[in-house]
């Protein structure tokens, strides 16, 4: 029966802040716009688990490296992640314990994975907390920045991603973000110098210090700021006080470039 004009459909829909609560009927006009549902996002900083919507999905402790190793990685070859992920085990065994971790999630109501017999991948439209902040310090790096992007800033959390977790893929990638995050935060300070928003770059360089303050590179942008306020006293302890810290961590002297940094 076809439908008529303006006349009202009625359809099933749930509560997506009570899952388990009943059904109800709704009416849907034909031809009106559906609503947008909101892509769901792999939660690596303080997780990992998966927002979907409103709801906060926890991960079965089984599923969890496979996800956080295709969230990172992107599409992946289904025999290589079985391999690096159980690395003990043979392959016959890796390959179904990784059946066994897509099964799981299945089971628990997480559908973010695409699997095949030859690859693993995000549900496309899914979202990576920890990706997103890789692609806004990719932006500030090559120096291409968007407005929005110089009014961020990356919580704590991202420096140290998937704390406590010791597997060599888990710590180079841990590595290889926080470096990433780093490099950004260092062009972030001097873009904002550039706009003239000086204050906001000391911040922005005292954030990659406090992340590393042995790193020479965040001890430099930090100076540079500094100068660009015209606080050459503030500039002048910096060099000091970075100057004593690697003569008694490392034994060794900055460069005698960022030495003369603040030299009249």
């Amino acid at each position: 029966m076809s439908d008529a004009p303006g006349q009202g459909i009625g359809v099933l829909v749930w509560n997506s802040a009570d899952p388990g609560g009943p059904m109800t009927l709704a009416t849907r006009v034909p031809g009106a716009t559906e609503p947008t549902r909101q892509p769901d996002t792999v939660c690596l900083l303080g997780g990992p688990y998966v927002r979907s919507g409103d709801r906060r999905l926890d991960l079965p402790e089984g599923s969890k490296r496979l996800l956080v190793f295709v969230a990172l990685r992107g599409r992946v070859d289904r025999p290589r992640a079985a391999a690096v992920l159980w690395p003990d085990s043979g392959e016959e065994r890796a390959a179904g314990n990784l059946r066994s971790a897509l099964w799981r999630m299945k089971s628990a109501g997480i559908f973010v994975l695409t699997a095949d017999k030859s690859t693993l991948g995000l549900v496309p439209g899914t979202e990576v907390d920890a990706v997103a902040w890789c692609g806004w310090a990719g932006r500030l790096v090559t120096g291409k920045p968007g407005p929005a992007d110089l009014e961020a800033t990356p919580p704590a959390e991202a420096f140290d991603l998937l704390p406590g977790w010791y597997d060599d893929w888990a710590v180079f990638e841990r590595e290889r973000v926080r470096q990433r995050l780093l490099h950004a935060l260092e062009a972030l300070s001097r873009q904002l110098v550039r706009a003239g928003r000086r204050a906001e770059a000391v911040e922005a360089a005292m954030t990659a210090v406090g992340v590393d303050p042995l790193r020479e590179s965040a001890q430099r942008v930090l100076v540079e700021a500094h100068l660009a306020e015209g606080n050459l006293a503030e500039a002048r302890r910096c060099v000091r006080r970075y100057h004593s810290l690697v003569r008694a961590e490392l034994g060794v002297d900055p460069s005698e470039g960022f030495l003369t940094m603040a030299n009249d």
